[in-house]
């Protein structure tokens, strides 16, 4: 019996010691460096975002310290933002991801077996050589809504926007490859097909178009019209007030195998949402809050905008 005794106090004592052990362990969440107003880290200025406040607080509600991962997602047709999400877990950079966009697609699991790191903070020579095996992601409660949104030039500053429709006569841009171009061009059976203007992605100026009057319209993340306006207060540019009725909703991701750490995290995100924490954080950043709306999950985009 005093046997006995002795073993359970000792996994007890263990017990207790492992789960110090984890308190004490940074809470590792990985962040894209350049994703105003959502997440920034640049050199010489402090780190900040909605993402990096929230990050924080969920830190905390969990009595960990936070520890930020930030890395690099470039826009090019070669690029995978979910491989390079999971090749970053995988290789436990991070435990979770922020700032992901929730979508079956980028959800669904890997067609390959392994994949390349994103550059990121602190990256050696043979970080960026090193394939990484990748596992199964699954998603937290989403915490806050991305819609598409049409931003006017000054020139047409007056035009009212009810739809995609009310652009016709206007001088569309619309990036190269992404979701705003096949809603374009797949509109009405081609009907803004004369009036749009391709850029590449990465290499044109979208916002900078619209604000020197070259051109008149363009469909975009309305997170990206909020950093532009921040960093352009006097910008003569206009948001529409029309929201595309597809849109992505933002969470979390980590690795199937990191299931209780998630539970945790989707209990902090409640609560913080209950409170009215999460939208504070948005008004704070600059950023247009929106809450997450149903389905949490997006289905498959591309079908969506083509039986439209």
């Amino acid at each position: 019996m005093r046997a006995f005794l002795a073993g359970a106090v000792t996994v007890l004592l263990l017990s207790a010691a492992a789960t110090v052990h984890a308190a004490d362990e940074p809470l590792k969440v990985c962040l894209d460096e350049d994703l105003p107003p959502l997440s920034a880290h640049h050199r010489g200025k402090p780190d900040s975002g909605f993402d990096v406040a929230l990050a924080q607080a969920i830190a905390e509600r969990l009595g960990r310290p936070l520890k930020i991962q930030w890395f690099e997602s470039k826009l090019d047709e070669d690029s995978s933002p979910s491989l390079e999400a999971n090749a970053l877990l995988s290789d436990g950079r991070c435990s979770l991801v922020g700032g992901y966009a929730l979508t079956e697609d980028s959800l669904a699991v890997p067609g390959v077996k392994t994949a390349k790191l994103p550059d990121f903070d602190g990256a050696t020579r043979d970080d960026r050589r090193r394939r990484i095996p990748v596992g199964a992601l699954i998603p937290s409660k989403p915490y806050i809504y991305s819609p598409l949104t049409i931003v006017l030039g000054p020139k047409a500053k007056d035009r009212k926007i009810t739809g995609v429709g009310d652009l016709a006569g206007l001088r569309i841009a619309i990036e190269s490859g992404t979701l705003g171009d096949a809603i374009l061009m797949t509109f009405d059976k081609g009907k803004l097909i004369d009036d749009i203007t391709h850029l590449v992605p990465g290499r044109s100026d979208l916002l900078g178009e619209l604000e020197h009057g070259e051109l008149d319209a363009t469909l975009l993340d309305l997170r990206r019209f909020d950093a532009y306006r921040a960093s352009h207060p006097d910008t003569r540019i206009t948001a529409s007030g029309y929201e595309y009725p597809i849109g992505a909703n933002r969470g979390y991701v980590a690795l199937d195998s990191d299931r209780v750490l998630l539970d945790a995290v989707n209990k902090a995100l409640s609560d913080l949402q209950a409170a009215g924490t999460i939208a504070q954080f948005g008004q704070a950043a600059g950023l247009t809050y929106l809450a997450p709306r149903e389905p949490f999950v997006l289905g498959n985009v591309w079908l969506k905008v083509l039986n439209r």
